[in-house]
């Protein structure tokens, strides 16, 4: 893990490693680089995977001020990295909220990029994964080690995630929390929940359908968890009507969000950094 400065000296941690397309992974609400270790593994061989961790996430420095936690500043964050490792364009992989970001900097900045993969993200946001997410953001867990977490989230997530083991819960525990004197501690800054329900306080959700059209013309793939509350199968539907060509993989046994390690995961992100390294433009 590597820092450097953001154009307002926040400190920002990233990962850059392998050689190839630039692929930047942005993680989401909640989450850091460590969710990309999957992607690290199937693609460092074939692609430079460069992993962000977003101002208020992981190793970056928390904002003091907590309104500077929202989409505008965190994609200029993502262009501040690009820049200072002085690349010129980067795919995205944004899971979640990276991949509101990506879609962000398409609208604004799609001379930066050369493709996205959207992880269990879409323009229309399910209200119902919403209120669920706000069920835990910003709340310490009550779990006291990453064992007991483990056992819990095997037996409270079968729904949305059949089959998954309880090493398998171990590694996604250990990538959100970090273990304290006092059990399992948040691994981001808990004013991220004031951020969240100050910038949607008027209850409307702002339409982004605009800024999934922006992605036009961009080598584009969406990857969805079968049981995604975020990501309806209508809305993945109609991105697809959209974009035809769009690649496309449906994750069973997964919710919001695929661990990014299952097969056709792994076949949709192969597929599309094949397709970016096919293009003259990039």
């Amino acid at each position: 893990m590597i820092r450097f400065a953001a154009d307002d000296g926040r400190m920002l941690a990233y990962d850059d490693c392998g050689k190839g397309t630039a692929l930047l992974c942005l993680a989401g609400l909640t989450r850091n680089m460590d969710d990309f270790e999957p992607v690290v593994d199937a693609f460092a061989d074939r692609a430079r995977v460069i992993r962000l961790d977003t101002r208020g996430r992981g190793g970056s420095d928390h904002d003091p001020d907590f309104m500077n936690y929202n989409l505008i500043r965190e994609g200029r964050d993502a262009l501040n990295l690009l820049d200072h490792l002085g690349l010129p364009k980067a795919a995205i992989l944004g899971t979640s909220r990276g991949g509101l970001i990506a879609m962000m900097l398409a609208a604004g900045h799609k001379d930066r990029l050369t493709g996205i993969c959207l992880n269990d993200i879409g323009p229309l946001v399910e209200p119902r994964g919403l209120a669920h997410i706000m069920t835990y953001l910003g709340i310490p867990p009550d779990y006291s080690d990453y064992d007991d977490a483990a056992r819990r989230l095997e037996a409270s997530m079968s729904d949305r995630f059949p089959g998954v083991t309880r090493n398998q819960w171990r590694s996604y525990a250990r990538r959100l929390w970090r273990q304290s004197d006092h059990g399992l501690a948040l691994r981001y800054d808990p004013a991220l929940r004031h951020a969240v329900m100050e910038q949607s306080a008027t209850d409307a959700l702002p339409d982004l359908w605009p800024l999934f059209d922006a992605l036009q013309g961009l080598p584009l793939a969406l990857i969805r968890g079968v049981h995604s509350d975020i990501l309806s199968p209508e809305t993945a539907a109609e991105m697809r009507r959209r974009r035809p060509d769009m690649i496309y993989a449906e994750i069973p046994d997964r919710g919001h969000t695929p661990f990014l390690d299952e097969p056709d995961a792994v076949a949709a992100i192969a597929i599309l950094l094949e397709r970016i390294s096919k293009c003259p433009s990039t």
